[in-house]
């Protein structure tokens, strides 16, 4: 590909396609460059460095991502919501392996917009739908940690082949998706003290 293509764009979506295809440990400048035929230099003026990079990736997919559950849960609340934003995370994790790492690392909060358009719209579409449940802070957030280590940890397990029973894999994330939905409906609220 000629220098002259080359922007900022070009290398993140080149890089979401090295993740899917190879894993996410392996997207590096080095094979950027030599997937664009230019020395590792080029790039630089285009991404700081390494982590800057997987930092854009990392924004890629997860507006990739939200907005496919926005999609799915659209006009949608209680149960039937939860059943589609599931669905949709588990769809995104499955088909793109590597975008979906990307997703879970841990960007530094002085390094990304906070008002950005996927880090709002996520926010407000989890948080929107969890306010369905009647939460309220701080149970909003409890509520959003526990439903991504459900299905971050399904997810991950169901893509490393870590389920073996000859249950279908497919009918236990339902059942997990009826579980959630019941520990929703009936959350522990936590009790605040107003004595002052």
């Amino acid at each position: 590909m000629a220098r002259a293509g080359i922007t900022a764009d070009r290398l993140v979506a080149a890089a979401a396609e090295m993740a899917d295809e190879a894993g996410f440990e392996q997207v590096s400048l080095s094979a950027l460059a030599r997937r664009f035929g230019v020395k590792d230099a080029t790039l630089y003026s285009h991404v700081r460095n390494l982590q800057d990079l997987r930092h854009r990736l990392a924004l890629l997919a997860g507006g990739e991502m939200i907005d496919g559950i926005a999609t799915a849960v659209a006009g949608l609340s209680g149960k039937d919501a939860l059943a589609a934003y599931a669905g949709a995370y588990r769809a995104y994790a499955l088909a793109h392996p590597g975008r979906y790492a990307a997703t879970q690392i841990r960007i530094d909060p002085t390094l990304v917009d906070p008002g950005a358009p996927a880090m709002r719209r996520t926010v407000e579409i989890t948080y929107g739908m969890l306010r369905g449940y009647g939460l309220a802070e701080p149970d909003l957030t409890d509520a959003v940690r526990l439903l991504r280590a459900a299905f971050h940890g399904y997810c991950a397990l169901e893509a490393g082949g870590g389920f073996n029973a000859p249950r279908d894999v497919r009918a236990s994330w339902d059942r997990a998706i009826d579980a959630l939905h019941i520990a929703l409906e009936h959350w522990p609220r936590e009790e605040h003290d107003h004595r002052v």
